[in-house]
C-alpha cells in the first residue's frame, strides 16, 4: 500500500525478531512465541498488502482498457 505500511511491517518483524532472541537467550519461552507471534502478524500484513496491490493493479487495468488508454 504505502511506505508507512511497508516500514511498520519491517519494524514489526524486527521487533518480533529481537524479541524472539532475547527469549532464547533468557530461556523465557513466553517472550520467543511472543515474537514468534510478532513476526507472523508482520508476515501476514505484508501479505495482504501485496494482494491488495496486486488487486489495486488489475483494477487500473481494466479502467485503462475501458477508457481507450
Amino acid at each position: 500500500m504505502g511506505i508507512a505500511d511497508d516500514a511498520q511491517n519491517k519494524a514489526d518483524d524486527l521487533k518480533g525478531r529481537a524479541k524472539e532472541a532475547a527469549g532464547a537467550a533468557t530461556n523465557d519461552d513466553d517472550l520467543k512465541q511472543e515474537g514468534q507471534a510478532d513476526q507472523g502478524l508482520a508476515g501476514a500484513r505484508e501479505k495482504i498488502t501485496e494482494a491488495a496491490d496486486k488487486v489495486k493493479g488489475g483494477i487500473d487495468s481494466v479502467k485503462d482498457k475501458l477508457s481507450g488508454r
